[in-house]
């Protein structure tokens, strides 16, 4: 498969990102944020479409890693005659308006021969540019608004649209690339680059963050490769976070489960923000709680389930049909429609996320009693928590009623109580109780399946869904109650495929999709928790090493694995790295990280 997520490394300046095969071709890259218009689109369609490769001429051995501590790529290339060379790929942590990649190849052994061709394609790999010399080695790429400016000390020939070079490398001898993004119409063109000095400045960058970690624990390289893929997914102006950064990374090979999730997901966000805190990155957090608040405060009617980057609210879907889809899984999709859709568990991931800043001191002290999101929150939910929704899985089959929409309901309201309670914030305090208490009957009511012994994914059917492990996690209901044990039972027994959890069976439920996709790698953290909980401790640390496994060369996971496949959907994914993070934490701490917090428990 020319495509292949598991050989991509991640780079990035907290605006956007690119990524970077073990070969040394870079194939997926939006300029200048993480939601614009690719200009290297390859991993979608063909090398005709956008991409940067420089590599090895017959490398007979590759080994790609990350310097430790930092988002820098390392490629070690060996040819078959012996000559190697150290390929070094990062993005510099942007400053004003100027945006660079730069890509350093380093002689490490006798003599190699080395090759590279940039072709640039702005408007998903549509659109051929022009590019002219501007002096010296430099070279200017210019797409309508677009420029690239491109500098190096090889000797660049051009072609229909690209850049070529093939020449010799020996031991000592550097040299370098470094691409700068800036507006054709209205930027000055960006000033020279140094390399190596860049390279210094951005592993300093990448390492005093770092530091700034509190996990302290096992698996910690593990997390920390976790913490750093999460902050590279941060929209560093505004504070949110991108689900991933790519676009239709197909859920099945050849499928047409192919959705763009370079937006932010509420729900995504707020289990970012559990693990940041725990992690002691709190300016983190806070710059989260300021996204939101941005996107949110206002009318609660008109809440989304995720936002643009900057908080915008409109993404239309639309079908990039030019582009043949990762390993030929069309359509490729740009924007996603499921924007529209209600989901009830958004309002109770939020509501869980500020009484979570509320506990941290995250909010700033004149707010702690105003409540200006929550109040407004929970009056619409008053009037909305009852009706069927699309599901946190994004149903495009029409709303039903989701068994976890309505225990998230449930969580909103009950975190309401707490926070007036614990922090005085003025509200109907008494109707919440009873809404809250009338919440959790009826769920037990309808929600449960007497024959099944489980609660289950709809109202009145009897089908399964991993999502029902959150309900002891979010404190619905103990985990040595019957009940969960009966739900935990049939989640292993419906959903394990391979020794791993499918989010739901795809070929029971008629999702208004064809069936089949991989195993939805959140699901199988939150799994952890549950074995915790119940003190399978030891399956909890296997199924754990299960999950680290399945990670690529450099440590990244996407949305989803397929065992025949191996990684699938959308990569890196940030739900699956925070799940990671939050799986640790708990195995460290020896219960749930979240079901801890709620309950004010101490280390």
């Amino acid at each position: 498969m020319k495509s292949d997520i598991s050989k991509l490394a991640l780079i990035g300046n907290l605006q956007t990102a690119a990524l970077v095969s073990r070969s040394g071709t870079i194939s997926w890259q939006c300029w200048p944020d993480f939601d614009s218009e690719a200009c290297f689109a390859g991993l979608l369609g063909t090398d005709a479409n956008g991409e940067w490769s420089l590599s090895v001429k017959k490398a007979k051995r590759i080994k790609q890693t990350y310097q430790p501590g930092t988002l820098i790529v390392e490629s070690l290339q060996t040819q078959i005659a012996g000559g190697a060379v150290l390929l070094t790929d990062f993005m510099t942590v942007r400053r004003r308006h100027h945006s660079s990649l730069v890509r350093i190849v380093r002689g490490v052994a006798g003599k190699a021969q080395v090759q590279t061709t940039l072709s640039p394609r702005f408007d998903y790999g549509a659109g051929q540019p022009r590019i002219a010399r501007k002096g010296k080695n430099k070279w200017e790429v210019v797409s309508g608004p677009h420029r690239l400016t491109l500098r190096s000390n090889v000797e660049l020939t051009p072609g229909k649209g690209n850049l070529h070079a093939d020449w010799s490398v020996n031991k000592d001898e550097t040299y370098y690339f470094t691409l700068q993004y800036s507006n054709s119409f209205a930027d000055e063109e960006p000033p020279a680059l140094s390399a190596r000095t860049a390279q210094q400045q951005t592993a300093r960058f990448w390492r005093k963050w770092i530091a700034r970690s509190e996990y302290h624990g096992p698996y910690r390289e593990q997390v920390e490769r976790s913490l750093i893929t999460l902050k590279a997914l941060t929209y560093a102006p505004s504070g949110g976070f991108v689900a991933a950064p790519t676009t239709s990374i197909p859920e099945k090979i050849g499928g047409v489960r192919n959705w763009d999730y370079r937006f932010c997901w509420l729900r995504d966000t707020t289990f970012s923000l559990q693990g940041l805190v725990e992690c002691g990155f709190q300016e983190e957090a806070r710059a989260w709680l300021g996204w939101l608040s941005r996107a949110i405060e206002g009318n609660p009617g008109q809440l989304k389930i995720m936002y643009g980057i900057t908080g915008k609210r409109e993404h239309s879907e639309w079908v990039a049909d030019w582009l043949c889809g990762y390993a030929g899984s069309k359509p490729v999709r740009i924007g996603n429609k499921a924007s529209s859709q209600v989901q009830l568990d958004t309002y109770g991931e939020v509501m869980d996320s500020l009484y979570l800043a509320r506990r941290n001191d995250l909010y700033p002290h004149e707010d702690q009693s105003g409540a200006a999101m929550e109040i407004p929150l929970l009056k619409h939910l008053e009037e909305i928590w009852n009706e069927p929704d699309e599901g946190l899985w994004e149903f495009r089959s029409g709303p039903r009623q989701f068994t976890q929409s309505k225990v998230m309901a449930w969580v909103a309201f009950d975190r309401g109580v707490r926070m007036a309670d614990e922090f005085g914030v003025k509200g109907p305090v008494e109707r919440w109780r009873k809404l809250r208490k009338c919440i959790h009957a009826e769920i037990c009511t309808k929600g449960f399946h007497k024959k099944m012994n489980s609660f289950t994914q709809t109202y009145g059917q009897p089908h399964m869904d991993a999502s029902l492990l959150l309900l002891p996690i979010v404190g619905f209901l103990p985990i040595d109650d019957a009940r969960i044990k009966g739900t935990v039972s049939a989640v292993e027994k419906h959903l394990m495929r391979d020794g791993l959890l499918l989010r739901y069976d795809t070929k029971k439920v008629k999702d208004g999709l064809p069936p089949g996709e991989g195993a939805f790698l959140a699901c199988n953290f939150w799994l952890i928790d549950v074995y915790i909980l119940q003190g399978r401790l030891k399956e909890a640390r296997e199924h754990f090493a299960r999950l680290l496994s399945i990670r690529n060369e450099v440590g990244l996971l996407s949305e989803e694995y397929d065992a025949r496949h191996g990684l699938v959907g959308n990569f890196p994914q940030a739900f699956s790295h925070i799940g990671l993070i939050n799986a640790a934490l708990s195995l460290r701490d020896g219960t749930s990280v979240r079901l801890k917090r709620l309950n004010n428990l101490q280390r």
